[in-house]
């Protein structure tokens, strides 16, 4: 499979998850959006690594699946406690959270 197939998908992929980080307003859906952009950099630096038979994109690849392990950890535990305390997880009821 050429490696232009596997560019288009990674930047089809990561156009979605950026539309929808910068339209939504749900907490979980622009959490998911951020988690679609990391994969889509993931298939990308894979994509390369098989192109240029180096191992050292799939090290970046692993680098940034504990990024998104940590991100994931972090950012639940962020979106819960928003949630316990204004009853949503609209990111426009943030504002409120200052006062």
């Amino acid at each position: 499979m050429p490696i232009q197939h596997y560019l288009f998908l990674s930047m089809l992929l990561f156009c979605i998850g950026i539309m929808g980080a910068l339209m939504r307003r749900n907490a979980i859906i622009i959490f998911m959006c951020i988690e679609l952009m990391l994969n889509a950099v993931n298939l990308l630096l894979v994509a390369f690594s098989k192109m240029y038979a180096d191992a050292a994109a799939q090290i970046f690849v692993f680098f940034i699946m504990v990024v998104a392990a940590a991100e994931v950890a972090v950012g639940l535990a962020v979106i819960v406690m928003m949630y316990r305390k204004v009853h949503s997880v609209d990111i426009n009821i943030l504002n409120r959270l200052k006062h």
